[in-house]
């Protein structure tokens, strides 16, 4: 019978029992040069699309942290939003750049990042409509809301407390971008939309003749970015949860809010603790 020897046997076992090697996604987009991002640019005013290019408040945020990528090459692939979370999953792009409402569910399946704005829920309706001042007020209402958000959601759990208590909204309404369910309210087909407080006073702030901002309803809530909640994405979700901490402790993250939505918000360094 042939022996292996010693040498080659050690080494043939040592491999059999070798973990493989991870790779290094924030590595990765410093050797390639090319950062590519998911991105809904029909979300004003934190991205959207002017004159063929895509503006807003995240896109500034991501200006300030792309000079630390120095050489690095920020693509944008613009998606629905109902694409967003699941391209991210299939490893469509490295990041996802747009504005995720942080639910415990979203925090238990991706790492969401550090908050980038308040995304407290709120209510749009009709200038001037006098028969809704409260979210109690859209009992008999048709309401709308982006199909797949948190805000529908939102929606459908104020809707469930209206029904036990025995005042129903008339219908819930879905739409696949929230600038179509401001047009459907703009036209009288739905009575409010529900959406966040910053959204909604973005559109209440260049169409005061149509919208106006009823209130805020239920517990504060964050935006976030998000990235894959593996270890190959760990270095790459550190570095953009530092990038965005710094910018919100220097100030920039403040001057940025006055810019785009008229004044600051109160943000906590860190996303609170998922309930």
């Amino acid at each position: 019978m042939q022996r292996i020897p010693t040498i080659i046997a050690g080494l043939l076992l040592s491999a059999s029992f070798a973990t493989p090697a991870h790779s290094d996604l924030l590595d990765d987009i410093r050797s390639d040069g090319t950062f590519t991002v998911g991105t809904e640019a029909r979300y004003a005013p934190f991205e959207y699309v002017e004159d063929g290019e895509i503006i807003g408040y995240s896109a500034d945020i991501m200006k300030h942290i792309m000079v630390e990528l120095e050489g690095v090459e920020l693509i944008r692939m613009d998606l629905p939003w109902q694409g967003i979370l699941p391209g991210l999953e299939r490893e469509r792009f490295d990041y996802v750049i747009t504005s995720v409402t942080a639910t415990p569910e979203r925090m238990e399946r991706y790492h969401l990042s550090a908050p980038i704005a308040d995304a407290t829920m709120a209510i749009l309706k009709r200038a001037g409509e006098e028969g809704i001042s409260s979210p109690e007020d859209i009992a008999g209402k048709v309401a709308a809301a982006q199909v797949g958000s948190a805000q529908l959601e939102a929606l459908e759990a104020l809707a469930a407390q209206l029904e036990e208590a025995g005042t129903p909204v008339a219908n819930i309404r879905t739409y696949t971008g929230v600038d179509e369910a401001y047009a459907e309210l703009g036209t009288g087909r739905v009575d409010v939309v529900i959406a966040s407080l910053p959204n909604l006073l973005e559109a209440e702030r260049t169409r005061p003749d149509v919208f106006e901002v009823v209130g805020t309803f239920g517990n504060p809530v964050y935006f976030s970015w998000a990235g894959r909640n593996d270890e190959k994405s760990a270095t790459l979700n550190a570095f953009m949860d530092e990038q965005i901490r710094r910018l919100n402790e220097d100030g920039t993250l403040e001057e940025l809010q006055i810019k785009w939505f008229g004044g600051p918000m109160e943000l906590p360094l860190e996303l609170p603790a998922a309930e």
